[in-house]
């Protein structure tokens, strides 16, 4: 299963935004600049997490985006939802958007091998994006962060070396 450039860009985009948490929002250009996003493909999903109900907007010199809700009881899952719909590889299995197989000649059986496989696969994307909040997701990119910093020169020593 592949994720869209739409939820890539939006956890990139929250990444910002969970780290600005509780102060001043940002704005869209500055996300965009640090994230590296397209500005106006951002602005079209920072309003659709708008209309989720996880971000809020304000116009004006102090305008910007901000999350509205505790990084904590945002899961990743929800996020890619929002964004791409639901996480089951197909429409026979999901919990959110379920609809029963048209073409297949397995529709009107008990049992479906396809369904049994995908049902697995469905069952662990879903364990691991409704586990991980964007407090985890936010903690895990800044370790990555400090483990990944430049190096710094040592310090030319001072006076006279003695042997």
């Amino acid at each position: 299963m592949r994720f869209s450039k739409k939820s890539q860009y939006a956890l990139r985009a929250l990444i910002e935004l969970t780290q600005s948490y509780g102060h001043a929002p940002l704005r869209r250009k500055e996300i965009a600049q640090r994230q590296q996003i397209p500005v106006g493909f951002l602005e079209s999903i920072l309003l659709q997490l708008k209309h989720a109900g996880i971000l809020d907007s304000r116009t004006g010199i102090a305008g910007g985006f901000r999350l509205i809700k505790s990084p904590q009881d945002v899961s990743l899952g929800s996020i890619i939802r929002t964004l791409d719909g639901p996480l089951a590889p197909i429409a026979c299995i999901s919990q959110t958007a379920y609809q029963k197989c048209q073409d297949c000649p397995y529709a009107d059986h008990k049992q479906c091998p396809i369904k049994t496989v995908m049902l697995e696969v469905r069952n662990a994307i879903v364990a691991i994006l409704d586990h991980y909040t964007l407090k985890d997701f936010f903690q895990n990119v800044s370790s990555f962060q400090c483990n990944h910093e430049k190096p710094k020169k040592p310090e030319k020593a001072r006076g006279r070396i003695r042997s």
